[in-house]
């Protein structure tokens, strides 16, 4: 598909990243009915940076994404890496900002997962797939 035709909820991995780099999010950030960001990590190997478009919420003034891999057994690669290096780099549409992550705590996580759930419902079915705690992660600007 060429990318004139290309929209933007066909938008998935290296592409999705380049294409809301290079438009500021006018392609990219609405994407299947949600919300996406771009959260940039540290490689905790490689130390290179890696860039992931991921569904996001606001939320008391940070913002929340969810550590889901669909549901596998094991958590996503960046959510490896900001364990190691919780301090990131967020675009949202046009709005570039360092920020650091956190995961949610028992005590605040659930009213995130609602807010999270409510915008892509499948994260309860990622969750029942899985033996592993999905986890929230707070992205709070710096």
């Amino acid at each position: 598909m060429s990318e004139a035709t290309t929209s933007a909820d066909d938008l998935y991995g290296d592409e999705h990243v380049q294409r809301y780099r290079v438009t500021d999010g006018e392609e990219g950030h609405d994407w299947h009915g949600a919300t996406v960001l771009l959260l940039t990590t540290t490689g905790r190997r490689s130390g290179e940076e890696r860039s992931t478009p991921l569904i996001y919420q606001p939320h008391e003034g940070a913002h929340l994404i969810v550590a889901s891999k669909g549901g596998a057994p094991e958590p996503p690669a960046w959510y490896l890496n900001i364990q190691e290096q919780p301090e990131v780099q967020v675009q949202i549409r046009g709005d570039r900002f360092k920020a650091r992550a956190r995961t949610a705590g028992p005590g605040e996580k659930p009213g995130m997962w609602r807010t999270m759930t409510d915008v892509w419902p499948d994260y309860d079915s990622y969750q029942e797939k899985t033996d592993r705690e999905i986890p929230v992660v707070v992205l709070e600007r710096q």
